[in-house]
């Protein structure tokens, strides 16, 4: 624990004299050292400073029920001419369209290019989320509304927020609480933040973890949000503004002196609001009585004297980066500011129920930006007008912690209410809940209250007892009951953007899907049929489905029917549009363009030139510059720059992406009426000669796998027409190849393949290599790795599937069941891993090697082994009908035949014999037909 190290406060007022005298004296009975009296007689000191201050300030705690109650207690009652808030100064232009709002939102400031900062902190992000019950909001709605009202925001600006960023030590990061929710519970819209940084009014939270700890223990509470609603918002939610005043300064004050690390952070801030504060009543004139400073409780009891209204100390404040900064207002929900802030699931609801209660209980009107949707027509405000000097304050701090809170009776209505809502909430999602359950939750309810000490149970003890009673083992739907307390008070609430507050882009989006005939404002899912034939008009909204598909998140538009790519279009689209759901990401595409063509284009040319930039990432990119943007100027830029990075490449890891993205480039090029661009031929003569230098090392290299040799080789052999055309060298290849002396089973495989295909080693030789290491039982624990490596080599050599199917019915038909049946999984598992796509043409060439019937299957003879059983008699081949006359006259169509199919053919010219019948076979069978007839009647026996 470390105290604040403050200078020696004045001596205090008669106001608060008897309340530090006889703190000081519980410090000196119970304490012993003199640390505790500082601290408690500080307190004191700091509540008195505050109050003594001319320029009135007013404490706030973020999303705090209570706060907004004062806040618009104390505005209908001074009505200042200037409201100075605690929020960051450059977003004071965003707040005047709150009012085409629905709330909560979040006002953001968003730098994607970062000048000044680390590059690695980039995108930077900052949010503000504003909810109806803050005061902060109250006093926005007053001064934006009411006619001679100025509102000034003194907070630092959100580039100084990334200046004066703390160490982790410093600050450390808050976690959301344990218990907050359960774990796998859905978290609707709790990511509507994203990873921004949250921008609080007032965060009043111990900072000295065990001081939390014992508040929590001893106020028989599960986590701070709990506390925070029994013991200040209930107390305080109706007390008077002077009551409020002095418990909120008095809270800050201590929190603010038991904290871990420094506040050199909080010190800078408020210099920086003093300054600006000093500044324009400087530059105004105006009277400090009629103005009202809202911050946060802790900084409502900072050091004032050094650096208030009265000090003349100057505080330099540093000039901000060169970093440009874009700011928009993006929806927020209740769910979002809780899992940001660590607050408890449900807190936020819990305190928009509170508030909505508060202004009922003491009829009190809030204020309400003129033409907001969402909520009733908002009060007419009067002018301002000078406010009668308020009198001295009190001591209203002394009766408030001397006298014990007053207790709620208990309202059985409303509990009842809620228990059988919760009941029939929880039936309409799966559960067995009954009115016996209900009345369960009741008396739970209140001896849940009982067991902390209160009379009427609050909505956290309400959802203890819900989950006790009706909770189960396992969750029948997809809200559990913890979710459902929180929908039934008061729900998720979730803001929306007006259409006057999006930025052009978002609005130009919106304008070009009218033709639709859909409302997007809304969250739910719409689907959109699009008739490309019958209705051609609707072409220019597909397209920019299509673009929207390729920048935003993938449910935000999903089509259900429907392509695009090279060459490819559809004549019916059907779509899935959640853009009502997903406006935060069209609204930060705003930030970034005026269309949605310009942040795409701008994007493609980012990405080809960041430092990570590879040829795959190029080619992606051209691929979507030609299916979305139609560009062919943009296309050739970004493959010029593909040419580039793959000349630049060492390595091969993104070669088979390489291979099938130019694959499919130039497939589309040839279909055009213009052909091939300059940069396509580039780039295959450089691929051509890139790949041949790396391929000996990619085939001794741990690193590469048999995936990116075979793409290497893809590349070469189905591409060296066109790369020979241009100019390259078939030696090359030929030299790579020879110069390659892999280890690795499945390499070696590719090797011979690529030997094969180059003609450097012949069908039989190959085959005799495989033959050997079936039979040698050293070698057949590896055998699957090669049959992966010749599978995948059907890709640079086609012609290689037939004795891919002859290896693999080899394999099967000789191997014994011991060897075979431990080999099978290792070969199937390295197929699905290393060659999916290459089994289907696997699959198919066997079902034309393999006869089609089971009866055929008996009399069937593999070709491999007709190929290699030895050349028959000459008297075997006469011909005997006019085919083989005719082939024997022409034997050339029939070697060309068998050279294809990878056979080598050899021709023998003999003489027909005179008679079958005068054979030495049939004379001998003729001679002892005992033989013959004992052979026959086995054969035919049943």
């Amino acid at each position: 624990m470390t105290v604040s190290d403050e200078v020696t406060a004045p001596a205090a007022a008669p106001t608060f004299a008897a309340l530090r005298d006889q703190l000081a004296d519980a410090a000196s009975a119970f304490a012993a050292t003199g640390v505790a009296g500082d601290i408690l007689t500080g307190m004191v000191d700091d509540v008195d400073r505050a109050l003594s201050q001319r320029l009135e300030i007013f404490p706030v705690c973020h999303h705090s029920p209570a706060s907004g109650l004062a806040m618009v207690r104390r505005l209908r009652e001074k009505r200042p001419a200037v409201i100075y808030l605690e929020l960051c100064e450059d977003l004071r232009p965003l707040l005047d369209e709150l009012r085409n709002c629905t709330l909560p939102v979040a006002v953001q400031a968003f730098a994607s290019e970062i000048d000044g900062f680390p590059k690695q902190w980039a995108p930077l992000s900052i949010v503000a989320p504003i909810t109806e019950a803050s005061a902060e909001y109250q006093a926005i709605a007053y001064a934006l509304d009411t006619p001679g009202v100025e509102l000034v925001l003194v907070d630092r600006s959100t580039d100084h927020v990334f200046q004066w960023s703390p160490d982790e030590d410093d600050e450390p990061a808050r976690q959301p609480e344990p218990g907050d929710r359960p774990e796998g519970a859905p978290e609707p819209e709790t990511g509507l933040h994203g990873d921004s940084v949250g921008i609080e009014i007032g965060d009043l939270r111990p900072r000295f973890d065990e001081l939390e700890q014992y508040l929590l223990h001893h106020g028989k509470v599960r986590h701070w949000s709990e506390w925070w609603d029994q013991y200040v918002e209930q107390p305080l939610a109706g007390a008077d503004y002077d009551t409020y005043r002095q418990v909120m300064v008095m809270i800050g004050s201590l929190f603010r002196r038991l904290r871990r690390g420094s506040t050199a952070v909080d010190e800078n801030r408020e210099r920086y609001m003093w300054t600006r504060m000093r500044e324009h009543l400087a530059a105004t004139g105006t009277d400090p009585d009629r103005c009202l400073y809202v911050c946060g409780a802790a900084h409502a009891a900072s050091r004032v004297e050094q650096f208030g209204l009265e000090s003349e100390a100057a505080f330099e404040i540093t000039p901000r980066t060169a970093t440009v900064w874009h700011y928009g207002l993006i929806p927020s929900s209740h769910s979002a500011i809780e899992n940001q802030f660590g607050l408890a699931g449900g807190a936020v609801s819990i305190a928009a129920a509170t508030w909505s209660k508060g202004l009922r209980r003491g009829k009190i009107q809030s204020f309400r930006l003129a033409g907001q949707p969402g909520g009733a027509k908002p009060a007419k405000t009067k002018a301002v007008v000078p406010a009668p000097v308020a009198p001295a304050a009190t001591d209203r701090l002394s009766g408030f912690l001397s006298t014990p809170p007053l207790l709620d009776p208990l309202d059985e209505a409303e509990l009842l209410e809620w228990s059988v809502d919760i009941a029939r909430l929880a039936r309409r999602n799966g559960y067995l809940a009954s009115t016996a359950d209900a009345i369960a939750v009741f008396e739970t309810s209140i001896l849940l209250a009982g067991m902390r000490n209160r009379t009427r149970p609050t909505p956290y003890d309400f959802q203890d007892a819900a989950i006790t009673c009706i909770e189960k083992d396992r969750v029948p739907g997809r809200r559990d009951v913890r979710r459902l307390c929180e929908i039934l008070l008061g729900g998720d609430r979730i803001g929306q953007v007006g259409y006057a507050a999006l930025p052009p882009l978002a609005r130009d989006v919106l304008d070009r899907l009218q033709p639709l005939g859909l409302d997007l404002s809304k969250r739910t899912l719409q689907r959109a049929l699009l008739d490309l034939r019958s209705d051609p008009h609707l072409s220019s909204c597909s397209d920019l489905l299509w673009l929207l598909r390729r920048l935003l998140p993938s449910d935000a538009v999903r089509p259900i029917m429907g392509s695009r790519g090279l060459g490819e279009k559809s004549i019916q689209e059907s779509w899935d549009l959640g853009l009502g759901k997903y406006q935060r990401s069209l609204v930060e595409l705003g930030y970034e363009g005026v269309t949605i063509e310009q942040v795409l284009e701008q994007r493609l040319r980012r990405e080809v030139n960041e430092s990570g930039a590879t040829a795959a990432v190029a080619l992606a990119a051209v691929e979507d510059a030609l299916v979305f943007l139609g560009s062919v100027r943009l296309a050739d830029e970004l493959g010029s720059r593909a040419v580039e990075l793959l000349a630049a490449e060492r390595s091969v890891d993104d070669a088979p992406e390489v291979l099938r993205r130019i694959r499919g480039l130039l497939d589309y090029f040839r279909s055009t009426a213009t052909g091939l661009p300059d940069w396509c031929a580039r780039f295959v003569t450089a691929g051509y000669a890139h790949y041949c230098t790396l391929l000996p090392s990619a085939f001794v290299a741990d690193d590469t796998g048999p995936a990116q040799v075979t793409a290497m080789l893809g590349f070469l052999f189905g591409m060296e027409n066109l790369a020979l055309s241009l100019g390259c060298d078939h030696t090359q290849l030929e030299l790579a190849v020879q110069q390659s002396h892999p280890e690795a089973p499945a390499k070696v495989a590719l090797l011979w393949a690529a030997r094969f295909q180059l003609g450097l080693l012949s069908l039989p030789d190959l085959r005799a290599r495989c033959d050997a290491m079936l039979s040698n039982p050293l070698v057949l624990p590896s055998f699957p790795d090669y049959i992966t490596g010749f599978v995948q080599a059907i890709d640079p050599a086609p012609t290689l599937k037939p004795f891919v199917v002859e290896v693999l019915s080899k394999a099967f038909g000789t191997l014994p069941d011991t060897v075979l049946l431990p080999w099978l999984p290792g070969l199937i598992t390295a197929l699905r891993r290393q060659a999916p796509d290459l089994v289907p043409p696997l699959i198919r060439e066997a079902a034309r090697t393999f006869p089609a019937t089971l009866s055929a299957l008996d009399t069937w003879i593999p070709p491999w082994s007709l190929a290699a059983a030895p050349p028959p008699a000459p008297e075997a081949l006469a011909p005997r009908d006019p085919v083989t006359t005719l082939l024997s006259a022409h034997p050339a169509t029939c070697t060309a035949l068998a050279t294809l199919l990878g056979h080598e053919t050899t021709w023998e010219h003999t003489t027909p014999a005179p008679d079958t019948l005068d054979t030495p076979v049939t004379a001998l069978v003729h001679r002892f037909p005992r033989a013959a007839t004992a052979l026959a009647a086995t054969v035919v026996a049943p």
